[in-house]
């Protein structure tokens, strides 16, 4: 939880009086609303005396002593605060951004934006890698997703309400120039799928430790239509339906899906149900068609459903008004998805629970077993597992054996007891004793028979 040196109720050097915490970057700066309803940012002395003198010349700041310690504050009447965290710009808005973005250093890693100043303020921030002008400027535009300011072709498509000659004039203030030119008027409509494929990108075949034949299904039904979709779509096959992955709780479902998110390189969505459901009416359906409305603005994407049996089972006899209308509203937009090259997977344990209609082909074209891993992808894991810390483990052979047919999170599990087993023992590295103590400690679930308490 962010904290700010500066209590509510603190005075300004301008008479107002600081409220809330808006965001804290400690020990550099934190950005407070005022009783005023304006937002005031307060920088310390040191952070502000590091900053490019031409970032706060002419700018009217004031200086304030607080617990034997300098600030600075920029008291604002508009937007101010991180980049990251700012909403997505009308044209005029993104006009003055880049013409503040125009005189900042080449690399940055974050920064703070005053609108009525027309001042980026960067900082450090080790959360994210260094980026350039033209990466600050895409997350910008379009309110977070990782797509470059130069890219105007993708800038297109996120950003419909903004006219493209508008989105060329923003990024040429910035002084970026446009990877591609943008057409004058109106884009065509292009036909879904009919984008061809960079190949001087390819997208290489997708690879999943342990589980070929479904390494198998994603290269064949999804990453070569996606990779030669010009191919495809003149012998009439679209963007890929629907897939649904189903199996037994810690089979391997979202690691496989978070491996093929991550090798498509998409923005993804996710629907749970602890992000849309609601027990107002109309509220669930609204929620839903939002993130299928986002996700298609951020074309191509996945959008990935968890638990689907928790909002799309049967509407059968009895259901609730409100759970029919939240079906149809899948009903609805997962086709739509497809037509706009959004990639829709669920995952379930409970796959005869969910409505009949859903599981039509059209909508989830395919519906795939995954069952708990076999050795080989408990070996990668491991290995993997394993690299991040120190050991003298040389052959997991007979650990992933023993551990085969087991929730992934077992595996996890018993190299975090083997560590702790190894800080308890004084050691300095886990070795194979760790790992058969670790492994005894861990029985499986179903054999567990041990109860601690009344």
């Amino acid at each position: 939880m962010p904290v700010s040196p500066f209590p509510q109720g603190t005075a300004l050097p301008n008479g107002e009086v600081l409220g809330r915490l808006v965001r804290a970057v400690d020990p550099l700066f934190w950005i407070h609303m005022t009783r005023g309803r304006r937002r005031a940012l307060l920088m310390t002395a040191d952070f502000a005396k590091s900053l490019p003198d031409n970032l706060l010349a002419a700018v009217d700041v004031d200086h304030m002593r607080f617990a034997d310690a300098d600030y600075v504050v920029m008291a604002s009447d508009g937007l101010l605060d991180v980049v990251d965290h700012l909403p997505r710009p009308t044209a005029a808005q993104g006009m003055a951004f880049a013409a503040a973005l125009r005189v900042m250093p080449e690399a940055v890693d974050n920064a703070v934006y005053d609108e009525v100043r027309q001042r980026l303020i960067p900082f450090p921030d080790p959360t994210l890698p260094s980026r350039d002008k033209a990466e600050v400027l895409g997350r910008y535009l379009t309110g977070g997703i990782e797509v470059r300011g130069d890219d105007v072709v993708a800038l297109e498509r996120i950003l419909p309400k903004i006219d493209p000659s508008d989105l060329e004039a923003i990024v040429g203030a910035s002084g970026l120039k446009p990877k591609s030119p943008i057409r004058s008027g109106k884009p065509a409509r292009k036909t879904p799928g009919a984008r061809a494929r960079d190949v001087s990108a390819p997208m290489g075949q997708f690879k999943l430790p342990g589980r070929p034949k479904l390494a198998d299904f994603f290269n064949e039904h999804v990453i070569d239509i996606v990779a030669d979709e010009e191919r495809y779509t003149a012998l009439g096959i679209g963007f890929p339906g629907g897939i649904i992955l189903e199996g037994p709780t810690g089979c391997g479902k979202t690691f496989a899906v978070e491996r093929l998110v991550e090798h498509l390189g998409w923005p993804s969505f996710n629907i749970e149900a602890s992000s849309v459901a609601s027990p107002y009416i109309h509220e669930t359906s609204r929620k839903v068609a939002q993130v299928f409305a986002d996700a298609i603005k951020a074309a191509p994407a996945v959008i990935v459903i968890d638990e689907m049996d928790a909002f799309l089972s049967s509407r059968e006899a009895g259901s609730h008004q409100h759970h029919v209308e939240e079906v149809a509203e899948f009903l609805r937009r997962i086709p739509e998805a497809a037509r706009n090259r959004v990639l829709v997977i669920g995952m379930t344990n409970q796959v005869d629970a969910i409505d009949a209609a859903i599981l039509r082909r059209g909508r989830f074209d395919h519906v795939i077993h995954v069952d708990h891993a076999g050795k080989e992808e408990v070996a990668a894991l491991l290995t993997t597992l394993l690299a991040d810390i120190p050991n003298d483990v040389s052959d997991v052979t007979e650990l992933a054996a023993a551990l085969a047919g087991r929730p992934l999170s077992d595996v996890s599990f018993v190299v975090r007891e083997a560590a702790r087993l190894t800080a308890r023992g004084k050691k300095d590295r886990v070795g194979a004793e760790e790992i058969a103590k670790a492994l005894a400690k861990s029985p499986s679930r179903d054999d567990d028979q041990r109860r601690i308490g009344f």
